[in-house]
């Protein structure tokens, strides 16, 4: 790090400043020098350094003056003082007025190198500090949520009061609403948002893979595990971990689950040695858990642990005034992605935005803007531009639900009638599309 450490030295004697100069330009640091405070000053008004050495007693403006007039700029070099007297004055002195640190003359090359070390290693953690602070910062808050409709100032209003609690949460809706985002903001807006997120799809893993996900595992617990590996749990203390598809998990994962939720301790696959972690849990699922624990397949004490606080995040049909709202918050990001002008919407292609049911919700809606940018090339958005529009435009049919009748068919028979590569391909879940099949009398080969 050494390379990029910045260090002025200000020293009215040119010896010292010779010798400063050569000692850390050795240690590959970047050196300027100034033979008094004004000249420092100045330099200082051209480009910022992170470390600063100046001299105590130095002709007109002296060490101590010249650290108060850089702190009065707001700027926060580390600033350490030289002197050749070593009262213990000058010393307290120069630290109540928040020099990291002294130094007296003659040097020790040794020590000095020392604490110049010491010193880049806070210039490290401080700028670890910033990442931190602005990677929080990026976190999805709840101002940042798109849309002003009745429904979502109902979920807003319950991520607000839910935020601060440690309580454990399940966020339910249909695919593609946005429950990992109302999680981020739950967590965003609590007292753990300085600790991990951690998010877990539970349904993309197998049931030895979850386990080993969420507990971790002991090198040699089975084959291809070479090294210890931390669980999410683990990875969570003092965070949040987010379990999204909750209901797809197996009966013994359910046992798994509600052990550590009640006891707050696990233990490694392949290990003996019991771990705590503080996490809050947040759950999603789009599926219905009280029919599921009804029929047996989810377990009663489980979801009771876990349904603490539930919300349930409405559909985009159910939104139609957050839709023009969304729209343009997807040109803007995607516009800004590709490198375009910032584009608008024709009416009537918004117009048949607000008609459309959304059997996808907001991820449809972002990924129908996407292609529209990629694929337009005017200084809007046209109804043509969009899935569906040519068929509108060519059309007689004005009912919506005609033309996502049509296309679902459309699709269906693309893909010969295949549920799961249908609803890929749709971007909803099984359970919607067969809701769809039955709700427009859907058949194969019809």
């Amino acid at each position: 790090m050494a390379e990029k450490i910045s260090i002025l030295i200000v020293d009215d004697e040119e010896s010292v400043r010779d010798s400063l100069y050569n000692w850390f330009i050795d240690d590959g640091y970047k050196v300027e020098c100034a033979e008094n405070a004004k000249i420092a000053l100045s330099k200082l008004e051209e480009k910022e350094y992170d470390i600063i050495l100046a001299d105590i007693k130095m002709p007109g403006m002296d060490g101590l003056e010249m650290h108060r007039r850089i702190k009065a700029q707001n700027k926060e070099p580390i600033f350490i003082v030289m002197t050749a007297f070593a009262s213990v004055d000058t010393a307290v002195q120069a630290l109540k007025d928040g020099a990291y640190d002294y130094v007296t003359k003659p040097f020790d090359p040794d020590d000095l190198s020392h604490l110049i070390r010491n010193a880049t290693s806070q210039i490290a953690l401080k700028n670890e500090n910033k990442r931190l602070k602005t990677s929080i910062s990026s976190l999805v808050d709840v101002e940042d949520l798109i849309g002003e409709s009745e429904a979502l100032k109902k979920v807003l209003k319950q991520v607000e009061s839910v935020a601060q609690s440690s309580s454990s949460v399940i966020i339910t809706g249909e695919s593609g609403t946005g429950k990992e985002l109302i999680a981020r903001a739950i967590h965003a807006n609590s007292s753990r948002k300085y600790f991990p997120l951690i998010s877990v799809h539970c349904g993309a893993l197998t049931e030895s893979l979850l386990e080993s996900e969420l507990f971790g595992h002991e090198k040699g617990a089975f084959t291809g595990a070479s090294f210890n590996r931390k669980g999410r749990f683990e990875m969570a203390d003092g965070g949040t971990i987010f379990l999204d598809e909750i209901a797809t998990i197996s009966s013994k994962m359910q046992i798994e689950l509600l052990r550590i939720l009640e006891s707050k301790t696990f233990v490694r696959v392949g290990g003996n040695k019991e771990l705590t972690s503080d996490f809050r849990v947040i759950c999603a699922t789009n599926r219905d858990l009280k029919s599921m624990v009804n029929n047996g397949t989810f377990r009663e004490d489980l979801y009771y642990r876990l349904n603490v606080v539930n919300i349930t995040i409405p559909p985009l049909r159910e939104r139609i005034e957050d839709i023009s709202l969304l729209a343009y918050h997807f040109i803007g990001k995607y516009c800004t992605s590709m490198s375009k002008n910032l584009i608008s919407i024709e009416p009537a292609a918004l117009k048949h935005l607000e008609r459309f049911e959304f059997p996808g919700n907001v991820r449809e809606l972002e990924n129908m803007i996407e292609r529209a940018i990629v694929i337009g090339n005017g200084k809007e958005i046209r109804l043509k531009d969009l899935p569906m529009g040519k068929e509108v435009l060519n059309s007689s049919i004005e009912s919506i639900d005609d033309v996502e009748r049509k296309h679902i068919s459309m699709i269906l028979t693309k893909y010969d009638w295949n549920i799961s590569r249908t609803a890929k391909a749709l971007n909803v879940d099984r359970a919607t599309l067969y809701n769809k099949i039955k709700k427009y009398n859907l058949k194969q080969g019809i």
